[in-house]
C-alpha cells in the first residue's frame, strides 16, 4: 500500500469546517494506504504558547481524531514531538533548502503580518520542517489543502536538490498531493466568502465539534443569510454564500449531495431549514462528543496510545533518517 501522511495542529478542538474538510477525509484512507497521521505540536512553537494550553490542546486534538474515526490498531497516530526524527531531519533541510525559496512561499508573509522582523526563525523555516515530516517516512502521498500546494512544492525542491547534491538518486522519493474528491469546503457563518477558523474572534462564525445542542441552535439560528427563498436548483446557489455554506453542511452532515438537499427544502425558507440544520448537525457530532469525552477522562489511556503510535513511527522514521544522516557525512553514534 502506498504511504500517505498528514498533520495536524494542536489547536485545540477542531471546528466544523477542520472535520468536514480535512480529518473525516482521512479515515478512509486508513484502509486503503499505510496511512500516518501526526498531532504537529512542533510546529505550533513557530508563535508561542502557553505551555499549559498546549499540553490540553494537544491531547484534544488527538482525542478528537480518535473520536471522529481514526483507528490507533489501523493507522499510526502520534505527537511529532516524540518522534526525535522529524527535528534531525529537518535541519539538515535547513541546510538543503535555499532562502529564495522560503522567501517565495506566502504563508509566512500572510502569519507574520506586517512586523515580519518579529516573528520568530520558526515560523519562517517551518515549510523544511513539514518537508521533514513527510519524507522521514518517504511518504509519497499528502492530502492538501490549496493552501498547502506550495509547500508540497517546496518539499519535492528540498528532496530533489537532496538526491542531487549527495549524489543519491531515489533517495527521498517525489510527493504527490492526494486528491479525495470534492472536499466539503466549510465557511464562516457570519461572512460565507471566508472559511470557517479557529482564528476568527468571534465564537458565533464556527461550530465547534464539542458544541452542545444549544451552543450549536443559537449560532445555527443566528447564521448570516439573504431574505430569498431556498433555490430549487443548485446553480440558484451561485451568488448566495451564505445559502450555499448551510445547503452543504446539511450535505456534508447527512452524506448527501447538495442538489438533494434543496430537492427536498428548495423553495422554503430559513426558518424552517435551519431547524433541520440543527437537528442534523446533533446527530451527527454527539457520537464524536461522547466519545471525546470518554477519551479525556483517562488522559494516562490516551497517552499510551500516543506513545504507542511514536514507537511505530519511529521504528519507520529512525532507519530512513539514520541512512540520511549518514549520507550527509555524520559519523555514527
Amino acid at each position: 500500500m502506498q504511504r500517505v501522511f498528514s498533520g495536524i495542529q494542536p489547536s485545540g478542538v477542531p471546528t466544523l469546517g477542520n472535520y468536514l474538510g480535512a480529518i473525516r477525509n482521512w479515515v478512509p484512507l486508513q484502509d486503503t494506504h499505510d496511512a500516518i497521521y501526526c498531532v504537529v505540536d512542533l510546529h505550533a512553537i513557530t508563535v508561542w504558547q502557553d505551555p499549559k494550553e498546549l499540553a490540553r490542546q494537544t491531547r484534544e486534538m488527538a482525542a478528537a481524531l480518535i473520536a471522529c474515526g481514526l483507528d490507533p490498531a489501523k493507522c499510526i497516530l502520534f505527537l511529532q514531538s516524540h518522534v526525535n526524527a522529524h527535528a534531525r531531519l529537518a535541519w539538515i533541510f535547513n541546510c538543503v533548502a535555499r532562502l529564495g525559496w522560503l522567501n517565495r512561499m506566502t504563508q509566512f508573509k500572510d502569519k507574520a503580518g506586517k512586523d515580519r522582523e518579529a516573528a520568530s526563525a520558526g515560523l519562517y523555516v517551518y515549510p523544511n520542517l513539514m518537508a521533514a515530516d513527510i519524507l522521514a517516512y518517504k511518504a509519497v502521498l499528502v492530502p492538501v489543502g490549496d493552501d498547502q500546494k506550495q509547500h508540497l512544492e517546496l518539499a519535492n525542491d528540498i528532496a530533489e536538490k537532496f538526491n542531487h547534491d549527495y549524489g543519491v538518486p531515489g533517495f527521498f522519493p517525489r510527493i504527490e498531493p492526494l486528491i479525495q474528491g470534492v472536499a466539503a469546503r466549510v465557511m464562516s457563518l457570519r461572512d460565507g466568502t471566508k472559511k470557517m477558523s479557529k482564528s476568527d474572534p468571534s465564537d458565533q462564525s464556527r461550530i465547534n465539534l464539542t458544541d452542545d445542542r444549544d451552543a450549536v441552535a443559537l449560532k445555527i439560528r443566528r447564521a448570516k443569510t439573504d431574505p430569498e427563498p431556498l433555490p430549487e436548483h443548485v446553480s440558484g446557489l451561485e451568488a448566495r454564500p451564505e445559502a450555499r455554506n448551510l445547503v452543504g453542511i446539511l450535505a456534508a452532515v447527512t452524506g448527501t449531495l447538495p442538489e438533494n438537499v434543496l430537492r427536498e427544502h428548495g423553495g422554503k425558507g430559513f426558518g424552517s431549514f435551519k431547524e433541520v440544520l440543527v437537528e442534523a448537525l446533533v446527530d451527527h457530532l454527539s457520537p464524536i462528543q461522547a466519545e471525546m469525552a470518554r477519551l479525556l477522562d483517562d488522559p494516562a489511556a490516551l497517552d499510551a496510545l500516543l506513545r504507542q503510535g511514536a514507537d511505530r513511527a519511529a521504528a519507520i522514521a529512525e532507519p530512513i533518517v539514520a541512512e540520511a544522516e549518514r549520507v550527509v557525512g555524520f559519523l555514527p553514534r
